[in-house]
């Protein structure tokens, strides 16, 4: 006891000593830190890209595309999901990097991200579903469309719309909801592929396409609820109503004040 007593009288005394000790424990606690403490904390999940569509539209093929550089690769039916760790080349700026110097080091380095293949048949799709409900540092979300298929006849489009209406029903009930509060814009890219056959629609066509043919699907599953005697209530009738509510046609732009921005493009 009355060699700590004489430590800490030396400590706490005015001296060369005890300054020495002060100035070296200023030093090293903020690196300790940042070395230790704000280092570990930054080891999350990489972001990541949800890549979803019906069966056939090619959704392997372009993850395969990402993975190794080449889509020529044979490929099967999904039958659960599969992430990949991708990377975009060297000098590709995100959005949210818009600010940044073109010299600053980060522009040099691969920016790695997780692309996540869900299958697309309709009693699969729940996989799809599941990630969007739990999401682990989802950045986006690509709705990968067949062009062919969708000039084909009424089946291939039906199937996509409702498709499509489940992914942006749900992400508008998520940025709805109450627990939402701080929750980020998802950007929706729907990409229309096999735009090499001659029977697939322009990027412009298929947007419309889609958008009237969730209308459809929008109308009927309203009528349903309605008729079987869900829903009835003015909140019951808003919570499973895609869009603004009340509006006759489906616009992708109704869903922008949730936070949902699609944007179709052709591939």
């Amino acid at each position: 006891m009355p060699a700590t007593k004489g430590w800490v009288d030396v400590l706490l005394s005015p001296s060369p000593f005890a300054l020495v000790i002060a100035v070296i424990l200023a030093l090293t606690i903020p690196i300790f830190l940042h070395s230790v403490v704000f280092r570990a904390s930054g080891l999350t999940t990489l972001p990541s890209i949800l890549l979803v569509g019906p069966s056939g539209s090619g959704k392997t093929s372009l993850l395969t595309l990402f993975e190794r550089g080449t889509g020529a690769a044979q490929t099967h039916t999904s039958q659960s999901p599969v992430s990949v760790e991708c990377h975009l080349p060297v000098g590709t700026q995100a959005q949210s990097d818009k600010y940044r110097s073109v010299n600053d080091p980060t522009n040099l380095v691969h920016k790695k991200f997780l692309l996540v293949d869900t299958p697309g048949h309709g009693k699969l799709r729940h996989h799809a579903l599941n990630n969007l409900t739990n999401p682990q540092n989802l950045k986006g979300i690509i709705f990968l469309v067949d062009a062919a298929a969708l000039s084909a006849g009424e089946e291939g489009l039906r199937q996509t719309a409702d498709y499509l209406h489940d992914i942006l029903l749900l992400l508008q009930k998520r940025m709805e909801s109450k627990t939402a509060k701080g929750a980020k814009e998802i950007p929706v890219l729907i990409a229309a592929n096999k735009m090499d056959l001659f029977t697939a629609l322009p990027a412009a066509l298929v947007k419309t396409s889609l958008e009237a043919e969730i209308t459809k699907v929008r109308a009927s599953r309203s009528k349903g609820l309605l008729d079987s005697g869900i829903g009835m209530e003015e909140d019951g009738e808003q919570d499973g109503w895609l869009g603004e509510v009340g509006s006759t046609d489906f616009k992708f732009a109704q869903i922008e004040e949730f936070d949902v921005l699609v944007e179709p493009k052709s591939r």
